[in-house]
């Protein structure tokens, strides 16, 4: 440890500290615009600058690192001047359009030009104009306010992957464009908006809409994934403005990808307000109470071996618990399913279906090996964190497929379940490799779960793990990523086909009644089955449906997800449903009372309390001995991951929709990075 005195107070600091990070622990502090925790050290705003005894000029804190007895002053009439100087020079160029700026009242280089600025400026000369820079359909760019931080530059290359942003010219010449003047292809891009000090870079969907002192802001989750990223979200009246990332260092640290950012338009297009009844093809308006009432006859008509549901990938653990007892006392039939296709699932442990090393536990990982997932798609803050493994560790990824740029190298293997037997009968260099990583990290994708060979490859490579010390109280190596933030929850309250055929039954129209519980992205060739849709959007699901009820987005229902790692977290309520439409739950409960003749609960806090019980209890079903361990010839692929439309929410999206667009074309182009 260093000591070293701040403003005549001693402190003592680990060595490699920098004077900016010793003046932040003893408690002042210190403006700037480049400097940034995540990103590397610039030093080119100067706006960090302190004094430091014995020296002649003032020092730049952020890159300057702590020496044994330093004596620091950061309050000093030297510093102010300093500073002001600082303020001057950056503001030289600045066009002082506060008033129009959608950065204005979250803007640094406004905050800190009332705190250490000056009320004028010596520069007589005229300011000078950049014009805007294209950067796709999500960043607005206003290059004239740019202050070359670089923050954006630094990001794009070091945090996603995607070295687009760069400074082109010299001195006052200079600029900052994406190389090519095209749109960002990185799913992590508008990140650049938040870290931007100035406002140079803004929402281009967001722009004009709202001041941030006019917002709502909620401190939620996300579910456009299974990594359950922090969130806040901003509504004006009914209506999602925006979506901020919220700091959550064990899981998005402070980032958000794209799609959780902006397919927040999503919420307010193809909306369900209403109940609906398909009479001759075409869907009518009708009432809760008719709607109940030809639901209720439905019912009745039907014998419960006859009646299927399936839940969705965006459905709140609440609701799935009401289904689950819906199902199990009222209409007393067991084929409730979770899974979209019928992928394999060990239920007799929770750590057979967790992403057991934890987002974090990725920093410290010496070996990746990927199977039958591309994370960059399926979960992206994952993917960035396997990135700065990989920069921080020099971490050997390996990946039983090419899956194109994943923003850091990987080696690729062939991507066959022969492969993997290799590997469990110890007959393969990766094996070798596995054994003596200290830290090995092996992510199943649903694609390597949706094979005959499922059961065996699994169930072996977690033999092979535990035979090795991988799998132990400090570290359990084997890991899955879903691709529904509804997954895990599913699983934990064993949301799954006791006979593991209710998919196949649907698909060969054994049932006569169906239930969608949010369900939109399975399909089946329907014939004569009456469809229940409860749901938010008029999307694939609502379309195949007979009888539509409107249920509430995430954004509009408090809500118990659990994340691809365990862990659970609430969504909470940031908005209202729109017209005629309710909570998921309460829909569930109005069903029950009206063929039971007897709600399910009284109220959420007894629905909460009773689904706490039976997580607690560990109510685990063994459904694995319905699969067949056998070993079979097969590829692994992932499965098909439409990024941008994958759920309803996203499709609905105009924003994604546009994204999606842009990324087609340049793949037609063959121009896409």
């Amino acid at each position: 440890m260093l000591k070293v005195k701040v403003n005549d107070i001693d402190i003592e600091v680990e060595e490699g500290f920098t004077i900016l990070q010793a003046c932040e622990l003893a408690g002042f502090e210190i403006p700037r615009f480049c400097y940034h925790e995540k990103l590397s050290i610039a030093g080119n705003c100067r706006m960090c600058l302190v004094e430091i005894e014995k020296s002649k000029k003032p020092v730049a804190s952020c890159a300057m690192p702590v020496a044994e007895g330093m004596n620091i002053k950061t309050n000093t009439n030297f510093v102010e001047k300093a500073r002001k100087g600082v303020m001057e020079f950056l503001l030289a160029n600045h066009p002082l359009d506060c008033p129009v700026c959608d950065q204005g009242g979250e803007c640094d280089l406004q905050d800190q030009s009332m705190f250490y600025g000056i009320d004028k400026s010596r520069y007589k000369e005229n300011k000078r104009f950049v014009p805007e820079k294209y950067m796709g359909p999500l960043i607005k760019t206003q290059m004239t306010r740019c202050i070359h931080c670089t923050r954006c530059v630094r990001f794009a290359t070091e945090v996603a992957g995607v070295p687009e942003i760069g400074a082109i010219g010299r001195g006052e010449d200079m600029q900052i464009t994406t190389y090519l003047e095209k749109a960002m292809e990185s799913e992590l891009s508008a990140n650049v908006i938040d870290l931007c000090p100035v406002g140079a870079l803004t929402s281009k969907p967001y722009v004009f809409e709202a001041r941030p002192w006019e917002l709502k802001k909620t401190e939620t989750i996300d579910v456009m994934d299974s990594v359950g990223s922090n969130i806040r979200v901003d509504t004006y009246g009914w209506e999602v403005k925006r979506i901020l990332p919220k700091i959550n260092e064990d899981i998005n640290e402070e980032w958000i990808s794209d799609k959780t950012r902006y397919s927040c338009d999503g919420l307010k297009y193809q909306r369900l307000d209403t109940p609906y009844i398909k009479k001759e093809n075409n869907f009518k308006k009708v009432s809760w109470f008719e709607a109940f009432q030809i639901l209720k006859d439905k019912i009745n008509l039907t014998s419960p071996e006859k009646i299927a549901g399936l839940t969705g990938d965006l459905t709140n653990m609440e609701t799935l618990f009401a289904c689950k007892e819906l199902f199990n006392k009222v209409l007393k039939s067991k084929d409730l399913e979770s899974r979209e296709k019928n992928i394999y699932i060990n239920l007799s442990n929770r750590n057979n279906y967790l992403f057991n090393s934890e987002i974090k536990g990725i920093e410290k990982s010496d070996l990746i090996l990927l199977i039958g997932t591309n994370p960059r798609f399926e979960a992206t803050m994952l993917n960035a964190r396997i990135r700065k493994s990989f920069l921080k560790n020099n971490t050997e990824i390996f990946s039983l497929e090419d899956l194109g740029d994943l923003t850091y190298p990987y080696k690729i293997l062939t991507n066959t379940t022969e492969e993997v037997k290799k590997i469990i009968e110890n007959n393969s260099e990766i094996s070798k490799k596995i054994t003596k990583a200290k830290y090995p990290i092996i992510i199943f994708g649903e694609g390597a779960l949706d094979l005959n060979s499922s059961k065996y490859i699994f169930e072996g490579l977690k033999k092979f793990l535990i035979e090795n010390n991988k799998i132990n109280e400090d570290w359990n190596a084997i890991n899955i990523l879903p691709f529904n933030a509804s997954a895990v929850g599913s699983y934990d309250l064993n949301i799954v086909s006791k006979t593991n055929d209710t998919i196949e039954k649907i698909k060969n129209n054994f049932f006569e009644l169906i239930f969608l519980f949010g369900q939109d992205n399975f399909s089946f060739n329907k014939k004569n089955e009456f469809i229940v849709y409860i749901g938010s959007h008029g999307d694939k699901g609502a379309e195949m449906a007979d009888l539509v009820l409107p249920g509430a987005a995430f954004t509009e229902q408090d809500g118990y997800f659990t994340n691809l790692e365990g862990k659970l977290q609430m969504a909470f309520k940031a908005s209202y449903p729109p017209g005629e439409a309710k909570e998921d739950w309460v829909i569930i409960n109005e069903i029950s009372n009206l063929v039971g003749r007897e709600s399910l609960f009284k109220n959420k806090n007894e629905l909460l309390n009773a689904m706490n019980s039976y997580i607690n209890s560990n109510k685990k079903d063994d459904i694995s001995n319905l699969f067949k361990e056998e070993f079979v010839k097969e590829k692994i692929s992932t499965l098909p991951n439409d990024y941008y439309h994958s759920n309803v929410i996203a499709r609905a999206s105009k924003t994604m929709n546009e994204c999606r667009s842009i990324r087609t074309k340049l793949k037609k182009t063959g121009t896409e990075g």
